[in-house]
Parts: C-alpha cells; structure tokens; sequence
C-alpha cells in the first residue's frame, strides 16, 4: 500500500510490539525479562521478536555461549519507532491516565527536566498538530484511480 501509516503497521501495528519495543527501550533486553513482564507466550514472543530482528527494528546479542543465550538491542530505526511511541505515551498520559496520572515519568537527560513528546515543524519549530497540516502527493505516491 502506497501509505507510510500502513507501512509502518505492518512493521509494528500488531498489539505485542509496541509493548516489546518499550521494554527493550526501558531495560528489559531478555527474552524471559520480556515475557515475564508482558505475561506473552514464548511461541509469540519468539515469532514478533524474530520479525522484528527481521524488520531491522532490533538486533540480537548473545550474552552467553554455553547456553546460548541473546538479548534484543534497538537499532537506528528502532529507536526512530520509539520516537513514534513517545507520541503515542503523550497521547495516553493525556487522554487515558486518569486522575492517577501517568504510569511513568520521562527525564530529559540533557537538560534534567521532566517533559513529555510534543511534535514541532522541522522547519519553524512551530507545535505541529494534524489540524495545521495539508496533505499533498510526494514522490512515491500511486496515480490517482481512474473511474471505472
């Protein structure tokens, strides 16, 4: 499909893989650390860690030869998807969390502050918002549907 959303869904749009992508992001690198967080079969756990290793969203390292034994780092465009679930946790901590608040609490490691994703124009670091936004035809999309 000639849409960057689908693509993207088809790379992590099941329910599991967002969840593995996070914990891997926060620490748990280990297939047992992962399953005993998501409560996941191993069966797929093992098939969405396989694909994303597949889809170069994340590497394996092996830690231990005798038995052998690997853990899941993010690659590049993992950590680009993550980006995407910042969004997505800001959505959440907003609209979901609640009077308890948000489950977890970001720290900007550079500047030490709490904070929280905000998406800004590349260019005029304006907010972005989907609202300020007009969709025009880039380079990779199909020709208009003839009427049949």
């Amino acid at each position: 499909m000639s849409c960057s959303i689908a693509r993207t869904l088809e790379v992590a749009g099941e329910p599991w893989s967002p969840l593995i992508l996070r914990n891997v992001w926060v620490g748990l690198t280990r297939f047992d650390q992962i399953q005993r967080d998501l409560g996941i079969s191993r069966k797929v756990l093992a098939e969405r860690l396989k694909w994303l290793v597949e889809q170069d969203v994340l590497e394996r390292q092996a830690y231990s030869e005798r038995p052998p034994r690997y853990e899941y780092r993010l690659t590049e465009k993992g950590f680009e998807l993550v980006d995407v679930l910042l969004a997505i946790t800001a959505w959440g901590d907003r609209w979901t969390a609640g009077d308890v608040g948000p489950p977890a609490l970001l720290r900007h490691r550079n500047c030490g502050e709490l904070t929280h994703a905000e998406l800004r124009c590349a260019h005029c670091f304006e907010p972005l918002h989907a609202s300020d936004v007009d969709v025009e035809p880039g380079p990779g999309a199909r020709p208009p549907r003839s009427p049949d």
